[in-house]
């Protein structure tokens, strides 16, 4: 039986390593361009991401905008916080300037603006940075621009998230994301028996962790044997790619998505 199930999980890497993972940019291509910003993305396109990512929060006048946290100083150098602040205030900062000079005078984008860089046939990975209350501006964001629904993908690292999203949007898939540590014991947290039970719970169509040497082929197929996507991000070095490409990972998010894609096309 032992040997059964071991020969089983052999197949099921296998067969998933075989097709080439996607290379989804990291907020944009971000190691050339500040993160979460139209400069970064046009440069990830340019270097032929299949996907990007990007964080998005919802404004006090009830737009989305693309930003990593809660507030705006890291990004700009002054505080603001987003889910306090109108669309105007936030347009007002500059977002390009603590990265170098030619990128000065860059603005926070909207939703709108992001998805309008989204070639044909390439994919958006959409990170809720907030809660629930901002789903009825995304789906009405999506269908203005016409978006199909496989070039679209929701992830958050709150499961709830998750599960309100695949409640009234189902035909959209939605990534439970989630960190990977040791526990007292040296053993993964979450564990898989604790992964799987969240992606049954919230309905999810699958799990993206952090690189962890904890990931390894056996609980990478445990996740595709029970029928759920497995994706893993923020990969920049190519032999390390390589290795989660053999194990089955469907996607990989970085910063450099053309050193990623260079490497996965050369295994």
């Amino acid at each position: 039986m032992c040997r059964a199930i071991s020969g089983l999980v052999f197949l099921i890497a296998l067969s998933v390593a075989a097709a080439a993972p996607l290379v989804v940019a990291h907020r944009g291509a971000s190691a050339g361009a500040p993160e979460n910003t139209l400069p970064a993305f046009e440069l990830a396109w340019a270097h032929g991401a299949d996907a990007i990512e990007g964080d998005f929060h919802l404004t006090a006048d009830g737009k989305i905008v693309c930003i990593h946290d809660d507030d705006t100083e890291y990004a700009a150098g002054v505080k603001c916080v987003v889910r306090k602040s109108t669309l105007t205030e936030l347009l007002e900062l500059d977002v390009g300037a603590r990265v170098g000079e030619r990128f000065n005078g860059t603005r926070i984008p909207t939703i709108a603006q992001v998805f309008a860089t989204v070639p044909a046939g390439k994919k958006i990975f959409i990170e809720i940075k907030c809660g629930s209350e901002i789903f009825p501006r995304l789906l009405s964001e999506i269908e203005k621009f016409e978006l199909s629904a496989d070039q679209i993908v929701v992830i958050s690292f709150d499961a709830n998230v998750i599960r309100d999203f695949k409640a009234i949007a189902p035909q959209f898939k939605a990534m439970w994301l989630s960190g990977i540590k040791k526990n007292r014991l040296g053993r993964m947290k979450p564990s898989l028996s604790k992964v799987l039970r969240t992606l049954r719970r919230i309905d999810a169509d699958g799990f993206s962790s952090r690189g962890h040497a904890l990931v390894d082929q056996r609980f990478i197929a445990a996740i595709r044997e029970a029928g759920f996507e497995y994706h893993v991000w923020t990969i920049d070095d190519a032999n390390t790619a390589r290795t989660f490409a053999g194990m089955g990972a469907m996607s990989i998010t970085t910063n450099y998505p053309q050193r990623i894609k260079d490497a996965l096309q050369d295994r």
